[in-house]
Parts: structure tokens; sequence; C-alpha cells
């Protein structure tokens, strides 16, 4: 049975079939705040943070979108929400608005004041349009009432995220470096670049948001699925490779040593 074709109302999931297969997180209490990540046969999977204090529910939303290549992390209460939020650069959330702590609205309101445009779908089991409208007026992308069908959550997020964060298109460029996921093929100018699957992923990671800062660790996260820092030279070492395919010879260098935090891509 495939998640997607579920549908969820309240606490209770209307699946025949609960079994544990479909949650592939670890576990603190009862609940699955941290997830395994990720990324089916893609270079780079998108950030999700899914709230909702309802175990059955946050293992199928956990679960589905893993399976369509999100990289998923979870927690149960308002207040938590919010610091991983604040701490974590998230494609998009998935919020239920009924949350011990701060609830939902509170949580997205809170976030619109800081000036945080985090993509938002909300959850509600109130489906009246008073509801929908004081959601979307507090700040949500999109709203979605229970009980909902998982395809529906999935491609009602990707448009979000397409919508919100401008990444319809499959090409993207800086300068004159134009990165294709389609082709998997990347220029610098007329001259074709050939990279590893590895050098792909990282410089699409740091094409997506030109001018951000990442990581070491971060990079490690988001290409090789390390959640700390290695401990090695592993990132220096590629962005050194990428740096001699993408920049020698170029009088505008595009990777970017911030010193002591990281690295970037710009066309300054």
């Amino acid at each position: 049975m495939r998640p997607g074709k579920d549908h969820f109302q309240g606490g209770t999931s209307l699946a025949s079939d609960t079994s544990s297969r479909y949650c592939t997180c670890e576990y603190v209490g009862d609940f699955p705040r941290r997830p395994f990540h990720f990324i089916f046969g893609k270079a780079l999977g998108m950030r999700v943070l899914v709230v909702e204090d309802e175990l059955k529910i946050a293992r199928f939303i956990s679960r589905a979108l893993e399976e369509e290549g999100f990289t998923v992390d979870c927690c149960s209460r308002g207040d938590e929400a919010l610091l991983m939020m604040l701490a974590t650069p998230y494609d998009a959330a998935v919020l239920d608005i009924m949350l011990p702590g701060p609830d939902g609205i509170s949580v997205l309101r809170s976030l619109r004041e800081r000036g945080i445009s985090l993509p938002i779908l909300l959850l509600s089991a109130r489906s009246e349009t008073r509801d929908k409208i004081e959601g979307l007026n507090s700040g949500a992308d999109d709203y979605l009432p229970k009980p909902f069908s998982m395809d529906e959550l999935v491609a009602r997020l990707r448009a979000l995220i397409r919508r919100t964060a401008g990444i319809g298109l499959s090409v993207y460029k800086v300068g004159n470096l134009t990165l294709n996921l389609l082709t998997r093929e990347v220029f610098r100018g007329q001259k074709k670049i050939e990279l590893t699957a590895k050098e792909f992923s990282i410089l699409e990671l740091l094409m997506r948001t030109p001018g951000r800062v990442f990581t070491r660790t971060q990079v490690c996260e988001r290409v090789w699925n390390y959640h700390f820092d290695p401990g090695t030279n592993l990132v220096d070492v590629y962005i050194q490779k990428l740096r001699k395919k993408i920049d020698e010879g170029e009088e505008q260098k595009l990777i970017q040593t911030v010193r002591g935090v990281g690295y970037k891509i710009e066309a300054l």
C-alpha cells in the first residue's frame, strides 16, 4: 500500500496498515524527532520540517516526503518548531495548527514578525472559510484541511516551494556559469565542464542560493548525508577541485571562501 493514497483526519489514520515499516525515524520517546535523511536518485534533496503532534500522521507525512526525495525533520511542539525554523535553513515547513505550546498560528506569526519568509503549508482539522482566511492572513503560503490526500500534500508542497523560492526552472545561472539539472551539464560560457556526481551536487547546492554562505557541516549534511563535521578536509578538497574546473583561467572568480565560516558562489 502506498502512503500517498491514505487520508487523515484529526488524530485518526484511515490507513489499513499502520505498521512501523512506514516510519524511518529515530525516536525520542514515541515521537520521530530526528528522522534519517534520504535522497532518492537526486543530486540534492529539499529539506522540510514537519510539525505535527500526532505520531501516526507525522510518520506517514515523513515517509511520503522521503519517498519523493525530500529530507525531513520532525517535531511535535510549537516552541520546538520555532527554534528549529530559526536555526535551520529549511526549504519549507508543514505546520499543524493544533500544537502543544504555542499553536501553529502563533508560530507562523512569530516567524513573519521576524521577517522570515520560509514557505509554510498549514494543516488543520478546521475547514471553515474563516479558519482558512485566518491562516492565510497570518502568513501561511497554503492551507490544507484534514482529511487530506498525501498525494495532494506532496503536490501542494512542491508547488509552494516552486512559487516562493523561484526554483520552477531546472537551469541555474551565476554569472556566465550555467548548471542544468535535467541534462546534468555545466557550462562556463561556451565551455562544457565535466564534474563528478559529488562535485555536481556541491555546485548545485551553492548555485540554488547565490551569495548564501554554507558551512562545511552544512555541505556534508546536504551532499554526503553526514549530520556532523567529519573532522576532515573533505569539503575543502572538493571545493578546490571545483575551483580548478570552474574558475581557473577565468577573470571572474565565482566560488568564494568566507574565512572561518564556509563557502559561497557569487558573481561580483
